[in-house]
């Protein structure tokens, strides 16, 4: 199984190279070989590696400054993956795009379902809905997952600002409104390599999907783990997100339903928890 990957130093992208399963081959494009901003080149690079199927694992992910640069957002996180999706079905290779709980406005606190409604609350979630309105109307085969909260031991996340924040800091006002689903970036990649094995084999059905860890946490207790798993003494005072403005709004529900990729392609939801000892344990391995 060849596999093209648009990323490369991201954290689902720096997974997916470390997790390669055996009879597989990932060649991943950064962007001095497959820049996002440039949709056609993206679909050039496609035709050019004829691949067995394409993942895509690059995004404009900066949520802040969307709101002041939507045009950039919507070109990468949209236009782009449209035209990836369409190079795809003209080759008749199936397509594996990652997208977000922000493309939902997190109301309520039922887990949101691969079919309801959305209706992003910023731009960076009105360019990652553009995406998947592109990535279907292309018309192949394609599996788009939508995950939340990614963590891991590389790039900017939240663990590794907890972190960082504890070594000078022995309390800490953290939002304790918003509730969901931390996600390690392997427990990502390895998911994509399951939904790419079978897709490749033609059992692997298209449509939506959502894969987040479990159980269900607010950002308030998710610190108060780290915390907890890297022996660190932070007291965490929960506060509502009114108390931290941001540029963009966050939801305030990004519970996922993930039933229907453990029906259709036998994926459970990891425990966050457990991923999170292996995340530690590797920063801590990083700083001897």
């Amino acid at each position: 199984m060849k596999v093209l990957a648009f990323g490369k130093t991201g954290q689902v992208a720096i997974e997916l190279a470390r997790h390669v399963p055996g009879g597989a081959t990932l060649i991943a494009l950064g962007r001095d070989q497959a820049d996002l901003c440039d949709p056609a080149a993206c679909a050039a690079a496609i035709r050019s590696h004829a691949p067995d199927i394409v993942i895509n694992a690059a995004a404009y992910t900066a949520v802040d400054r969307a709101e002041e640069d939507e045009a950039t957002a919507l070109r990468v996180n949209g236009a782009a993956p449209g035209a990836m999706a369409a190079a795809c079905a003209a080759l008749g290779i199936a397509f594996v795009h990652i997208s977000t709980d922000y493309v939902f406005d997190g109301s309520g606190t039922a887990p949101w379902c691969p079919g309801d409604p959305t209706a992003p609350l910023g731009a960076y979630g009105r360019s990652k809905l553009a995406g998947e309105e592109a990535v279907r109307g292309a018309g192949g085969r394609h599996v788009i997952l939508r995950t939340s909260w990614v963590f891991s031991a590389h790039g900017g996340n939240f663990v590794k600002s907890m972190l960082r924040l504890s070594e000078t800091r022995d309390r800490l006002s953290i939002v304790a409104d918003q509730v969901g689903g931390p996600t390690a970036a392997a427990d990502i990649a390895v998911a994509l390599w399951t939904i790419a094995g079978a897709m490749v084999r033609g059992t692997g059905p298209s449509g939506t999907y959502h894969f987040a860890g479990h159980p269900a946490v607010s950002w308030a207790d998710f610190a108060r783990e780290i915390f907890a798993q890297a022996g660190r003494r932070v007291e965490v005072v929960k506060i509502p997100a009114s108390a931290y403005p941001t540029p963009a709004k966050r939801p305030s529900n990004s519970r996922l339903d993930c039933t229907a990729l453990a029906t259709d392609f036998g994926i459970e939801q990891p425990d966050w928890r457990k991923s999170l000892r292996g995340v530690i344990s590797e920063l801590k391995e990083m700083t001897l």
